[in-house]
C-alpha cells in the first residue's frame, strides 16, 4: 500500500472498511464532537457577531460528503502530495498550466491534491474550517478525461474551482445554507455552463451565511446547513466575512485554485478581505445572475475570489457571456483575459484616498505611501455627503418578489422543495428554530412586514442609484480618478448602490495578524483597467501569504 499523509485515524477507517465489513456497519470516516466548549470559549468575544450559538452543522453528515470520493483520495501518495505542494501552494493558473504542459502531474493529479487538502483538514474536528458541504462525485472522472497542452483552450481549462452553495450546479443540491432547499436540485447556473464549456472542473460547493446574510443579523459565514464556517488565519478568533465566506476561506486555505462568490452589498469584499484573497464585486450586469438563489435582482451579481489578481482575472472572463434569461446581462466586455499581461503604467494611474481613512487606518495609510513612492499619482479627498434611505427597502421588496421567482422557474423537483415564498420559509423555519433558525430569523420578519408599494419601490431605486453614483463620479470627474481607494468591504453599500465594481486586494496584516485588504472602486463595466491597476498594486505590494496552520 503506498504511503499517504491522510490523518491516522481516518486511514484505519479506510483499512477496516477494506476488510469486508458487515453490511449493518457503516463506513465512517467523521463522528460529530460535542462543539460545547468551543462555543463557550467564544461567549466573551470582542466581535458580538463571533458569540457563536454553534458551530457544527446539525445536519450536515460530513460522511456522506466525503465518502463517495474517498477510496481515491487515500490512494494519494505522500511523495506526490510533497512533489506537488511547491508546484501548486500559492502558485497562479498560468505556473500551475505550466506544470500541467511539462508532465510534472496531470488534472487528475491537480484535483486529488486539492481533495487531499480538503479531506486532511476537514475531516479532523480540530482543524476543520467547515468550508464543504458537498463535493462532485464527478469530478475525478472528469479529471481523467482532460488532456494536458490542449490547443486553444481557456486557461481555466482543467483547474478545480468551488461554488458558493446558492449557485446552482448539476449533481449537487443548491442549498444557499437553509434547511428549507436541503433537497433544492438544480440545473447548471448560467456561470457554471461557461465555466465547463471551457473545461473547468467543479470540484464542490462551500458554505455560506444562509440566504447569503439577509436572514438574521447572524455570525459571518454560519448556515444551519453547514454549521460556523471558520477562519483559517485564526479559528475563532477572527471573523470570516459574509455571505462568501467558504469561498473566501477555501481560497485562503488552498483547498482549490479558486471560488466563485456573489455580492449584494459587501459579500465578495468582506470575505477576500477577512481571508487575504483577491475578490473582484463586477459591475452589475457583467456576468449572470440566472440559476443563482437571489437576494435583489437590482444589486445581486457572483464575482470572482483568487490568490492573486491574474488568477481574477482569467476566472472572470470565464465566467462571461450574454444571458437572455437576465434581463441587466450584457455581452462581455474584452481585455479582461489579458490583463494581468497588461499592468497599467505607474506613472499613468491617478487614485484618489479618502481623507478620513487616512486618517484612521495606519496600514492604509502605509498603503497609500508605497503607491506614492512607486509613481502612481495620489489625490487625497473627501466624499460626498449622500444619503442610503430606502437601502433596505430594496433588498426587502426585491427578495419578496426574486425569491418565488427562483422557486418556480430555477428548483426542479417541486416535491422535495415545498416553500414557494419568504413568507412560506418563516413559516418552515418555525417548526423547528433551535435547528433551523438557532439566531432568529429577523431579516425575514422584515420583508414580510415592509408594504412599500411598487410606485415608492422604482423611486427609491432611482434615488439610491443617482446617491450612490454621486459619492464616487463627483471626486472621480473633479480629479480624474481612475479609481477611489478603500478597506476591505467599508465603501460596499455605496458601490452597491452605484451598481460599479470594486476590486479587494491584500495588503497587510495587523499587529494581531488579522488580514486587511486594499479596495478598488472604479467606473462601470471597466473591469479590465480595474484589474491593470490592481495588477499594477499587487507587483508594487505583493503581501498575501497563506494562513500558517493550514500551510503544510
Amino acid at each position: 500500500m503506498k504511503k499517504t499523509i491522510l490523518p491516522l485515524l481516518i486511514l484505519m477507517a479506510f483499512v477496516a472498511c477494506k476488510q469486508e465489513p458487515k453490511k449493518s456497519e457503516p463506513i465512517v470516516l467523521w463522528q460529530p464532537y460535542n462543539d460545547s466548549t468551543e462555543v463557550a470559549a467564544n461567549a466573551d468575544h470582542e466581535n458580538e457577531r463571533m458569540r457563536y450559538k454553534f458551530i457544527q452543522s446539525k445536519v450536515l453528515d460530513k460522511n456522506e460528503v466525503f465518502l463517495p470520493l474517498y477510496e481515491e483520495v487515500s490512494r494519494f501518495s505522500e511523495a506526490k502530495y510533497e512533489m506537488m505542494k511547491a508546484l501548486v501552494l500559492e502558485q497562479d493558473i498560468p505556473s500551475i498550466q505550466k506544470s500541467i504542459s511539462e508532465g510534472k502531474f496531470s488534472y487528475e493529479d491537480l484535483t486529488r491534491f486539492y481533495l487531499h487538502r480538503i479531506y486532511k483538514y476537514e475531516l479532523p474536528n480540530e482543524t476543520t474550517l467547515n468550508i464543504i458541504i458537498a463535493l462532485n462525485p464527478k469530478v475525478l472522472e472528469e479529471a481523467r478525461k482532460l488532456k494536458p497542452n490542449a490547443t486553444g483552450e481557456h486557461p481555466i481549462y482543467g483547474m478545480p474551482i468551488l461554488l458558493k452553495d446558492n449557485i446552482g450546479s448539476e449533481g449537487m443540491k443548491t442549498t444557499a445554507g437553509a434547511i428549507a432547499l436541503k433537497d433544492n436540485v438544480t440545473d447548471d447556473a448560467f456561470i457554471v455552463k461557461k465555466l465547463k464549456e471551457k473545461g473547468a472542473l467543479i470540484l464542490g460547493k462551500v458554505n455560506l451565511s444562509e440566504w447569503a446574510n439577509f436572514l438574521c443579523n447572524c455570525p459571518n459565514g454560519q448556515s444551519a446547513m453547514g454549521g460556523q464556517t471558520l477562519n483559517p488565519y485564526g479559528r475563532r478568533v477572527f471573523d470570516t466575512g459574509g455571505s462568501s465566506a467558504g469561498s473566501g476561506t477555501s481560497v485562503a486555505a488552498n483547498y482549490a485554485v479558486a471560488a466563485v462568490g456573489t455580492e449584494t452589498s459587501g459579500s465578495i469584499l468582506s470575505p477576500s478581505s477577512q481571508n487575504s484573497v483577491v475578490g473582484l464585486k463586477p459591475t452589475v450586469g457583467l456576468l449572470s445572475r440566472t440559476g443563482i438563489v437571489p437576494i435583489s435582482s437590482t444589486l445581486d451579481t457572483p464575482g470572482p475570489m483568487t490568490k492573486n489578481v491574474t488568477d481574477n482575472a482569467i476566472l472572470l472572463d470565464a465566467m462571461l457571456g450574454k444571458d437572455v434569461e437576465d434581463p441587466k446581462s450584457v455581452e462581455g466586455y474584452q481585455g479582461i483575459l489579458s490583463s494581468y499581461q497588461q499592468p497599467a503604467p505607474l506613472e499613468k494611474i491617478r487614485l484618489g484616498a479618502i481623507k478620513g481613512l487616512m486618517e484612521r487606518d495606519s496600514i492604509y495609510r502605509k498603503t497609500v505611501q508605497i503607491l506614492r513612492k512607486g509613481g502612481i499619482e495620489i489625490v487625497e479627498f473627501t466624499p460626498p455627503e449622500v444619503k442610503r434611505d430606502g437601502f433596505l427597502t430594496l433588498l426587502n421588496i426585491d427578495m419578496k418578489n426574486d425569491l418565488p421567482k427562483y422557486l418556480e422557474t430555477q428548483t426542479k423537483d417541486k416535491q422535495a422543495v415545498k416553500v414557494r415564498s419568504v413568507e412560506d420559509v418563516v413559516r418552515f423555519n418555525l417548526q423547528d428554530t433551535l435547528v433551523r433558525i438557532p439566531y432568529g430569523q429577523e431579516r425575514f420578519e422584515g420583508i414580510l412586514a415592509d408594504s412599500t408599494n411598487a410606485e415608492k419601490f422604482t423611486e427609491i431605486k432611482e434615488q439610491l442609484k443617482h446617491a450612490g453614483r454621486r459619492y464616487f463620479d463627483t471626486p472621480m470627474n473633479q480629479y480624474g480618478l481612475d479609481a477611489v481607494l478603500s478597506i476591505n468591504n467599508w465603501h460596499a453599500g455605496y458601490a452597491a448602490m452605484a451598481e460599479y465594481p470594486a476590486l479587494t486586494i491584500p495588503m497587510g496584516y495587523k499587529e494581531s495578524g488579522e488580514p486587511i485588504s486594499l479596495t478598488f472602486i472604479g467606473e462601470p463595466f471597466e473591469e479590465a483597467h480595474l484589474l491593470r491597476i490592481g495588477k499594477t498594486y499587487e507587483n508594487l505590494n505583493k503581501v498575501r501569504k497563506i494562513p500558517a496552520a493550514y500551510a503544510n
